[in-house]
């Protein structure tokens, strides 16, 4: 595979791991509080989290069919979930 390529996959598959940690912030919140607001970040965090792993998989799954031309932008979209997902769980702690 090719090095932008594996970048993306490797922040892809970050972000999934920045998602389960805070999807379990966000169940030990409810399980304390029974707030909804946790209940609903939960939600997101989970489609967040799908949507990462089945990026990463498509990502392996499927290299040739990306263009070369492609790979900066997909890069690039994962490290700014990336600085996203940074920023909600320093926001969440």
């Amino acid at each position: 595979m090719d090095p932008m390529m594996d970048l993306a996959v490797v922040f892809s598959s970050v972000n999934a791991a920045i998602l389960v940690v805070l999807l379990s912030i966000y169940l030990g919140i409810v399980l304390r509080t029974r707030s909804a607001y946790p209940a609903g970040m939960m939600i997101f965090a989970s489609f967040l989290l799908v949507q990462n792993l089945l990026t990463a998989y498509s990502y392996v799954a499927m290299n040739g069919f990306f263009a070369a031309a492609v790979l900066p932008y997909l890069v690039t979209i994962s490290l700014f979930e990336f600085g996203g997902l940074i920023a909600l769980t320093r926001i969440t702690l």
